[in-house]
Parts: C-alpha cells; structure tokens; sequence
C-alpha cells in the first residue's frame, strides 16, 4: 500500500539533515488529486511523504534571511543618504562659510616647509650596498619634495570647491561679487586662480615622479645625490614659475573673502531700504541700543551700517510683546527700567543697506545686488526710507523715482513684514508729494519722521518692535520644524 510506505517513509524523510542551504531542491510539491492534499515526492530517490521535508524548512528559512539582509542594508543606505542630506543642507543653512575657507600659505612657505621635509630625510643604514643606499636616498627625497608642494595645492582646490558649493545663498552672492570685482581688476575670475593652481600642481606632481625615477635608476651613489640634489633645486624653481603666481592671487582673494562680515540666521533683523542719501544711517543710529558698527565689504568702499537693538520680550508667543527700555547716554539701560519681568532678552539687527535706483537687474551695482541678496535671503523685515523734501540728491534719487522704486521693490517682497517712513519731516514736502505718495501706497500706514526734532522716533521704535515680533515668530515656527534654525538660548530676566 502506498499510503502505508508514506508514512513509513516519513520518520526517514523528516530526520534528514541538509548542510549546504545553498544546494538544490530536489523535492516537488505535488498536489494529491482524490484526497487534494499536498505530498512532497524527491526527484532522485523516487520517495514520497506528506510532511514538508527539512530541506525545504531550510531553503525557505535561508531565502527569508537573505530578503531580511537586503532589506535592512537598503535602510541603512536610505539613512546614510538622509544623514549626508540633512548635514548637507545644514551647512547650506549656516553663514560664515567664507571665514571657513581653506587657509592658504603663500609660495616661500610651502618651499621652505618642503625644504624642511628634504633635509629630514635620511638614508637607510639597513641597507650596506652604498649605491642601493643612495638610490633609496635620493628617491624618498624627491617623493618627499613633490608631496610637501603638491598636496597643499591640491587641498586649496578642493576645499575651495566644496565651501562655494556649500555656501549659504547670502554668502554665495558676496563671493560672487566679489570675485567680479576682482575679476574687473586684472580680468581673472576664481574659477581661473583655482584652474592654475590645479594645472600647476599637475606639473610639479609630473616633474617630481621623473626626478624620483632618475633617482632610484642612478648608475653609482654619487650620481644618485646629485641627481637628488639638482632635482631639488629644479622643482624649488618650477614650483615658483608656475603655482608662485595663481597662489598669490587667491591669498589676496582669501583676505578679501574671509573678511567679509557674517550675518546670523537665528536673530530678527529690519534692513533699511531707500534711494541715496535719504537718511537711512541716521535712522539707524536714532534706533540702535549702542553705536552702529559699519561692515566693509570687499567689493566697494561703501560700509554697510549694522546697528544692534537689544530687545526685551515680555513673553515667548505674541508678536507685538517686545519693549526698548529707556537708555542713559552711554546707551546703557539703567536698572530702574529693567526692574520688571520679561521672558527673555535677544540682540537684534538694524541694517543699513546701500542706496538703490530705478533700472534693471542687469544694471544694478554690486551694493544694490547685494541690498537685495540680504532681503531676499536672510530673516529681515524692510523699512522703506523716503526723503520728499527735494534734498536727497541728484536726479536719480527724485521723489518720483523713490516712489517708483518703492513699488518695485515692494512688488519683489510682498510678504516681508513692512513699514513705509518719510524722513526728514522736519525739512518740510514738496507741493504734490503726499498726494503721489498716497496712490502708490494705497493706503498703508507709514511714519512720517524727524531725527533731528525728535518726531516719529518713538512710534518708528515700536513699529520696528512689531516686525521684529513677526520676523521671530517665523523663526520660532522654523526651529519648531528644524532645530538648526533655533535662537540662541534666550537670557531669563529673574524677578
């Protein structure tokens, strides 16, 4: 019966032990078609048996286990991925990337210090035979010698590549203009230095591999050190000749870049937008806690006027809970004014930023592209800065062209916290120029403002408490999603 030599078969069946879970199957599931019960029948023995053998609990266990490493080896690269992302785009997120910029020595530097590594390089005492000896010698210096100059221009060019790359959009547009400006100067951009440099250490990397190879093949030991000798020299020269040039050029546009001020992220900040000369510094003088610092940038003679105003939040959440406690002379707070309680203490900045005209993009100067890089990229509120009694300047800065370029720019920005001034009230309008100003405001408040006889610059002062509130709030929303973007830890004012 062979429903009896089943059974029979299947204490045998099931006692197998397969070793190689990689060896074929050579069992078939086979379907019974009266009783419609699976039976398993092996290919080689001829036998049959209802119970699955071990090989197959085996097969399947292996392919599972096989599915189950893929299958964590693909997180791991998914999250490794997302790791270099997110660190990435944390770089991106942060300036002060130009000051991070590889550190450059310059040409007499990088001899003298391959000059040092030539001279600490000794022969082998191991080795007896004096011309083996020599060779060994003269082929290790020369090696040497090539990496002392190579490997700095190499690390110039790559580190230079990789923080452009990752330079926050801010910073990137600074860079760019500065290296135009640099380019205007003698016709090179920076992409051109690095080129040579790249060129050059390609040269010397090539002129190093020759010396060191007629080295080691030298005939006798004499000829072995003054090849080492004389191919010491020559690379000395060849490196002057060809990377002296294009390294001196890029450590003049390192200082350039590596000084050019760092705006922070985490802190509100207003800049101040307007034609030339139509009050923008004083106004931030009048607001700031202390004296305005001015920041030079590479690219023009023109600073940029960076104020400080140390706010006082009465609490973390609303947008209009921020107060400037009166000041002495000296810009100090006395204690009688900070006697009440605030949730926390933040410096924001007040920027002052270069005068702008009516034309296009094409056409504006490095300060213009750079006012609006700083509006476009950074956490700023806007305070447009009108002058309408007829002394702002030339015909460039006439009040219909600040009208003009108020609607521009405000077209740009829609969206940013805004307020409109009129400074230099006390000078008086010209006939018509509220009228204009009315249409092309359509109704949004403004300031109307007097430095000099002290009107407007209180409620100036709480209009910039106002946006500032707004510009943290957005802030705080954006750490609340990215912690990156967190203020520093406020200071807790006690009781």
């Amino acid at each position: 019966d062979d429903d009896d030599n089943d059974d029979d078969d299947d204490d045998d069946d099931s006692s197998e032990e397969v070793d190689d879970v990689h060896a074929p199957i050579r069992w078939k599931e086979v379907v019974d078609e009266e009783s419609g019960k699976t039976f398993y029948y092996h290919l080689d023995t001829k036998k049959s048996t209802w119970r699955k053998p071990v090989e197959l609990y085996k097969a399947s266990s292996s392919r599972r286990k096989r599915r189950l490493l893929k299958k964590q080896e693909k997180q791991k690269q998914k999250q490794k991925q997302k790791q270099g992302t997110n660190k990435n785009n944390k770089k991106k997120q942060q300036t002060g990337g130009l000051r991070r910029l590889p550190v450059v020595k310059s040409p007499t530097e990088l001899i003298n210090k391959a000059r040092k590594v030539a001279f600490k390089t000794t022969g082998d005492k191991k080795v007896k035979n004096a011309r083996n000896r020599a060779r060994k010698e003269g082929a290790e210096t020369m090696d040497a010698i090539t990496k002392a100059l190579c490997v700095p221009l190499r690390d110039v060019v790559n580190g230079y590549k990789y923080e452009l790359r990752n330079l926050h959009p801010f910073e990137k547009v600074v860079a760019d203009l500065t290296v135009r400006a640099r380019q205007k100067k003698d016709g090179l951009t920076l992409q051109d230095v690095l080129n040579d440099i790249h060129e050059a250490r390609k040269e010397v990397l090539l002129a190093g591999k020759d010396w060191t190879a007629k080295a080691k093949n030298a005939e006798t030991a004499r000829e072995a050190m003054e090849t080492m000798n004389e191919g010491e020299e020559r690379m000395y020269e060849l490196f002057e000749d060809l990377a002296g040039g294009p390294v001196k050029l890029i450590i003049e546009l390192q200082k350039a870049l590596r000084t050019t001020p760092a705006v922070r992220l985490d802190t509100p900040a207003v800049v101040l937008v307007g034609a030339p000369n139509v009050g923008k510094s004083s106004i931030v003088r009048a607001i700031s806690s202390a004296t305005p610092e001015v920041n030079n940038y590479p690219f023009t003679t023109r600073g940029m006027t960076l104020g400080h105003v140390q706010v006082f939040w009465k609490d973390d959440t609303t947008t209009a809970a921020a107060v400037i406690p009166e000041a002495n002379a000296k810009g100090r707070f006395n204690e009688e004014a900070l006697s009440g309680s605030y949730a926390f203490t933040q410096l924001c900045q007040v920027m002052d930023s270069p005068g702008m005209l009516v034309r296009p993009d094409s056409k504006r100067n490095e300060m213009e592209q750079l006012t609006l890089a700083a509006m476009q990229h950074l956490p700023t509120a806007v305070m447009y800065v009108m002058d309408l009694s007829g002394g702002a300047g030339d015909k460039c800065s006439s009040i219909e062209d600040q009208l003009q370029l108020r609607k521009d720019v405000r077209s740009r920005f829609p969206r940013r916290p805004w307020i409109d001034v009129v400074s230099k009230y006390d000078l008086g309008l010209v006939d018509g120029s509220r009228e204009q100003m009315h249409e092309i405001l359509d109704g949004s408040p403004y300031i109307e403002l007097s430095i000099q006889d002290d009107i407007g610059v209180d409620d100036l002062r709480d209009e910039v408490m106002r946006m500032l509130g707004e510009v943290r709030v957005v802030l705080d929303a954006m750490a609340a999603v990215d912690e990156r973007n967190a203020r520093p830890t406020p200071k807790k004012r006690e009781d």
